[in-house]
């Protein structure tokens, strides 16, 4: 029930001559937790980078284009509702939404995406709409075979 202290013969630094050694080992249990923690919310939030709304794109053999920054994205889908990325959106608002969102730049690229269910005139009166708007760099969206 008693405690004993063992001075080591008078010298403190337990014998090493006084003199104090740092520990030279890295401990790495708290980075390899940080890069668990980091990995599964990656994987969580990998899916959800993806695009918001789910069609059925048309198959096509057609290289994909060269990008030189990013596109906007309008999507149209099985239904004919239209969305800019996933906020959906009326036909008559859809120019001057892409104005605003491109700061008036009308050079920016803008990909359609129709689903393949879809008539294609609804395509092509998203596309006319575009174009009203005076952007001239529309492409549609195709899958690769």
């Amino acid at each position: 029930m008693g405690a004993s202290v063992s001075n080591m013969g008078g010298k403190r630094g337990g014998g090493r001559g006084g003199r104090y050694q740092p520990l030279a080992e890295i401990n790495v249990t708290p980075f390899v937790d940080v890069m668990l923690v980091l990995l599964i919310v990656f994987m969580v939030a990998a899916p959800l980078l993806t695009a918001g709304v789910q069609v059925e794109l048309p198959k096509a053999q057609a290289k994909p284009l060269p990008q030189d920054s990013k596109p906007l994205e309008v999507t149209v889908d099985h239904e004919g509702a239209i969305f800019i990325v996933d906020s959906p959106i009326n036909l008559n608002e859809l120019g001057p939404r892409l104005t605003a969102i491109s700061d008036n730049n009308k050079d920016v690229r803008i990909y359609v995406r129709g689903d393949t269910k879809l008539d294609y005139g609804r395509v092509m009166e998203v596309i006319g709409a575009i174009n009203a708007s005076g952007f001239t760099k529309v492409a549609l969206i195709a899958e690769q075979r």
